[in-house]
């Protein structure tokens, strides 16, 4: 391939390659980047490319660049979720029974009272409904409100621990 065959190349394939890995990405950077890699890549090889085959070799070589950069991405993010942090104490709060009590003051008292008589006392739905005037259904949909409101308030076992 000479070098007007090379320019007229990425006269007709720049934008449809850019469009082909912009839309697999989302992401108009990183298409450039593998776009200007891709036209390395055929410069570099324009000598061993024939001019009848570029789409080809253009696209495939833009498709495999892309592939590489998302493996790259995923190992490098991978890496640095398993970096294991030092625990710091204003980052971790290590008091779980203060943080559950506090929680659940901030619960109202209907709902308080349903998940103390479930999760601590031990009563059944019929017991709870008994002791507290309130329905076997109204009492299930307390717990559930109320461990839903813990859950989010108290968040991942792992920061309070």
């Amino acid at each position: 391939m000479t070098a007007a065959d090379y320019n007229k190349s990425i006269d007709l394939y720049a934008d449809q390659v850019y469009r082909f890995i912009l839309g697999n990405l989302r992401d108009e950077e990183r298409a450039r980047d593998i776009v200007q890699d891709t036209f390395e890549k055929l410069w570099v090889r324009a000598p061993n490319v024939q001019y009848e085959k570029v789409k080809s070799y253009i696209f495939s070589t833009a498709y495999h660049t892309m592939i590489d950069v998302i493996r790259k991405e995923k190992r490098i993010s991978f890496s640095e979720d398993t970096l294991v942090r030092e625990p710091m104490h204003q980052e971790q709060y290590s008091d779980l029974n203060e943080v559950l009590h506090e929680a659940l003051l901030r619960l109202p008292e209907v709902q308080r009272t349903v998940v103390l008589l479930r999760d601590y006392e031990g009563y059944s739905y019929e017991e709870i409904g008994e002791i507290t005037g309130l329905t076997e259904a109204q009492v299930k949909v307390y717990i559930y409100r109320g461990r839903i409101f813990l859950k989010n308030y108290i968040g991942k076992l792992e920061a309070v621990i």
